[in-house]
């Protein structure tokens, strides 16, 4: 099924290479919108991803209300443009140029991104039912309210046909009793012949979870596949609920609707459910399930996809915090860029993805060889950025030198011949009576890179 993307773009550059990625995409559906009216109407459908060509209309559709990625295309005003995108909190942004195998990794990080915080808010949703039916079994003596509200619960996240809670006493394994069932809570003490229930009688055996995907397939069912059909039940599921290693009864769920099975995050959530009242294992596990996707989230907030340095948005906020420590203690902060010399002749000549490959062995070479306190981070496209905290201009200009030989040395694999490259550098630093801000730094850290650049590249040029 191909994922709906919106475009609401209004640049000439970004529309036309929207327009040839999306054409005869397979994948993906674009629709392009050219008013905000327009936009709003698609955001309640709820799409997979919006692509915005224009960063002045950031603020005035507020991207961080519409419940779904936001891409960024930056043209024109780089500089401009990249602190809209970060003072909006986007992360997934291009520069122009546009590269198609760029714009499909960001879209395709995006899109899984969205499906993550969807997951752990279905997980999130889980674990509070869990939560809330431990607290139900701890605060009343009425077991009927508690079976009850174990069914209702599960009908309630799970769409089924039926949901009951069956009780089969020890003494007894030929009869079962539905002590429980959602679809009216006066409902009890049903007796069933367990003859005419396979899946139970394999659940009691196993002291597993039985999943019957298709009950008009499954071999299990063949014996009760006549009384089945009529019904329209196509998947079932039993869950025991086992007690110091005896099976006391299961959870009975089916589902009649066509095409549909239980999700294995269902399967799981039953399971959690039917043993909520004995095994809190299965709730530690959610808790740490979250945190881990929770870690997995933070770490990708702040890395550049490609490099595996930090992100520009990552190194803003940093910089700010430095440069505010810096101007309160009186402490020197130095600021470093670096452009690989006439990278856009590698893509020419060995294609974008040996582009990327070099991009990604010069980030680690810097990263190798730069301090743990100092923040390296993409600046975009073939330009890296290093904040030095507690080092003065003499420091940076020695660090930036060292740097400059080392990368000059390095044989890049991804090249043919492991030939090398070379960078121009930028260096600016604080305190200087010139600089007022945390963005002068990074202005004229970028001043002095343009200079190195057109005295002849390979070279450092100090702002002053």
């Amino acid at each position: 099924m191909r994922k709906e993307i919106v475009i609401y773009d209004k640049n000439k550059e970004s529309l036309e290479f929207l327009s040839n990625f999306f054409k005869d995409n397979d994948n993906y559906s674009a629709i392009f919108i050219k008013d905000e009216k327009a936009l709003q109407k698609e955001i309640k459908k709820n799409p997979a991803a919006i692509v915005v060509g224009t960063p002045d209309d950031l603020e005035r559709i507020k991207p961080s209300e519409m419940g779904c990625p936001v891409i960024v295309m930056v043209s024109g005003d780089i500089t401009n443009g990249i602190r809209s995108v970060i003072k909006c909190d986007i992360e997934c942004y291009l520069i122009s140029p546009f590269h198609k195998e760029d714009f499909e990794h960001k879209l395709r990080i995006a899109i899984k991104k969205k499906n993550w915080f969807e997951n752990i808010y279905r997980e999130k949703k889980d674990l509070e039912t869990i939560v809330e039916l431990v607290h139900l079994v701890s605060s009343t003596l009425d077991p009927k309210e508690v079976l009850y509200f174990v069914v209702k619960k599960i009908a309630d996240i799970i769409d089924v046909t039926r949901c009951s809670i069956i009780s089969i006493p020890i003494e007894e394994q030929r009869h079962a009793y539905v002590i429980s069932t959602y679809e009216d809570p006066k409902i009890t003490n049903i007796k069933l012949d367990l003859k005419k229930y396979p899946e139970i009688r394999k659940a009691l055996s196993t002291k597993s979870t039985v999943i019957i995907e298709d009950a008009l397939k499954d071999p299990l069912l063949e014996e009760v596949r006549s009384v089945i059909a009529p019904l329209g039940i196509r998947s079932i599921v039993v869950v025991p609920v086992i007690f110091r290693n005896e099976v006391i009864g299961t959870l009975f769920l089916r589902t009649s609707r066509a095409g549909h099975t239980f999700t294995q995050r269902e399967i799981r959530l039953c399971n959690a459910i039917a043993n909520a009242s004995t095994n809190t294992l299965y709730n530690a596990f959610l808790y740490e399930k979250l945190a881990t996707e929770k870690t997995k989230l933070e770490k990708f907030a702040i890395t550049d996809y490609l490099t595996g340095t930090y992100n520009i948005r990552y190194f803003y906020h940093r910089l700010e915090e430095e440069f505010s420590r810096s101007q309160r203690y009186k402490t020197p902060l130095s600021c470093i860029m670096f452009d690989i010399d006439y990278f856009k002749k590698i893509n020419d000549t060995y294609g974008h993805r040996i582009g990327d490959m070099v991009l990604r062995e010069f980030a680690q070479c810097v990263k190798k060889h730069t301090r743990k306190s100092d923040v390296f981070a993409r600046y975009g496209g073939e330009e890296f950025i290093v904040l030095l905290t507690q080092t003065f201009k003499e420091g940076a200009t020695a660090e930036a030198e060292r740097l400059r030989q080392i990368i000059k040395g390095q044989r890049f694999k991804s090249l043919k011949n492991k030939k090398g490259i070379t960078v121009s550098i930028g260096i600016s630093y604080y305190p200087n009576k010139k600089i007022k801000t945390q963005d002068d730094l990074i202005t004229f850290a970028d001043n002095a890179l343009f200079n190195a650049k057109n005295s002849g590249r390979d070279q450092i040029r100090v702002w002053s």
